[in-house]
């Protein structure tokens, strides 16, 4: 299998270990691998060119410099890349290291033991491959025209993903998801093509509001296809809450569409770190409006556990980089089970997110009455016509295995 990390370095002071790691990298087609047998070594390339490393496999106990002291300057230095740790670890190091990981604005994507094995790289090459993204790199980013012409002829779509309680088989929300639909083209454009350059160009309120106010007004429709309340979800980036004014003009869309805020959960990316005043003010004051907050992509960014506990949040999403393999992969597990604690102990919904494989699935079953799901494997993003009819068969499912 073609990984889309193309470039990995390797840092062990073990000549095996790199030998090994080299030849296990090559035999599953990483296309380029760089070994170095010193943590200073590795920092300055990672200096150098820090964009070019996909991710940063390190060893712990080295000479000079330790695997978590490359970890905390690899954090100093913004880099931007995943990283693995090279060692046996037992259940508290992994946790400790993690939640460090993430105050050093790091993205730790798990471990391996030694002696390394092929399949435990593989498998973490595929929880980098969730992390990096599955989107096609090769599809182009729209201009600041075709944008400006979307978001003018009222292109910009809702498409809907449930989350669902695996105990109840009730739908607890909806995610809405932004789609450009070009009825000029005849095709849907993924966000990854267009939110970007939309945060770029200052557009990004205007595409959230027109997603924002199609979705309220379809919200009676999807209220009227189930029996039971549930919520509708969206998303804002963290620049979003530098605008002190939006949680006002998101309450003003659902006034004009009769629905209340308790009935709407805001998610936060956790792509960049939350830590102006400014910021923080926003999220308190979505709350004090009474919007649900949800912390998305938990485990890829940098809120570490301490400020889990103190930012108003009602729900995590774990991202699916730790979803993943889940089955077999025990650093993913025992945050999992950390994070579960945590959002029970706070009273938090938690949700599992990029459930693709029936493995995961069932893994996770033991949770079933802990945590929400979301994934490909329940339902992919939908249009409001396609989505419906989910909802039926989901319904009729549900009637026929009770």
């Amino acid at each position: 299998m073609q990984h889309q990390a193309k470039h990995i370095l390797v840092v062990d002071d073990s000549q095996a270990i790199l030998v090994v790691m080299k030849a296990i990298l090559a035999e599953l087609e990483v296309d380029y691998v760089t070994t170095v047998a010193s943590a200073p070594q590795a920092l300055e390339l990672v200096r150098q060119t820090p964009l070019q490393y996909d991710a940063v496999f390190t060893d712990l106990n080295m000479p000079d410099m330790d695997g978590m002291e490359l970890i905390r300057k690899l954090g100093e230095l913004r880099y931007p890349g995943g990283i693995v740790i090279i060692s046996e670890m037992e259940t508290r190091v992994m946790d400790l290291a993690a939640n460090l990981a993430r105050q050093h604005n790091t993205h730790l994507i798990g471990n391996i033991a030694k002696p390394v094995q092929l399949n435990d790289v593989d498998r973490l090459l595929k929880k980098l491959d969730s992390f990096i993204g599955n989107e096609d790199t090769e599809e182009p980013c729209v201009t600041e025209d075709q944008l400006l012409y979307a978001i003018s002829n009222s292109e910009i779509t809702p498409f809907y993903q449930p989350k669902v309680h695996r105990g109840s088989k009730k739908i607890k929300s909806v995610e809405v998801l932004a789609r450009i639909v070009s009825h000029q083209h005849g095709e849907t454009l993924l966000p990854h093509r267009f939110i970007g350059v939309a945060q770029d160009l200052d557009l990004i309120n205007l595409v959230t509001f027109q997603l924002f106010e199609k979705a309220t007004k379809e919200f009676q429709k999807l209220r009227a296809e189930l029996n039971y309340p549930f919520k509708l979800a969206f998303n804002l980036s963290p620049v979003q809450l530098n605008d002190s004014g939006c949680p006002d003009k998101l309450a003003l869309i659902l006034e004009l569409n009769r629905l209340e805020p308790k009935e709407v959960i805001i998610e936060i990316t956790e792509n960049q770190p939350i830590v102006s005043s400014l910021q923080l003010e926003t999220i308190n004051r979505l709350r004090l409006r009474g919007f649900d907050l949800s912390l998305d992509d938990f485990g890829t960014g940098f809120t570490n556990l301490q400020q889990l506990k103190n930012l108003p949040f009602t729900e995590i999403k774990l991202d699916r980089s730790l979803i993943t393999y889940i089955e077999s992969d025990r650093f993913s597990q025992v945050l999992v089970d950390s994070l579960i604690d945590i959002a029970q102990n706070q009273q938090m919904d938690i949700v599992a997110e990029g459930i693709e494989r029936i493995e995961e699935l069932q893994y996770l079953e033991k949770y079933k009455y802990s945590l929400l799901m979301q994934g490909y494997l329940i339902s992919r993003p939908k249009a409001l016509p396609e989505f419906i009819r989910w909802i039926h068969s989901w319904q009729r499912m549900i009637n026929s295995n009770p």
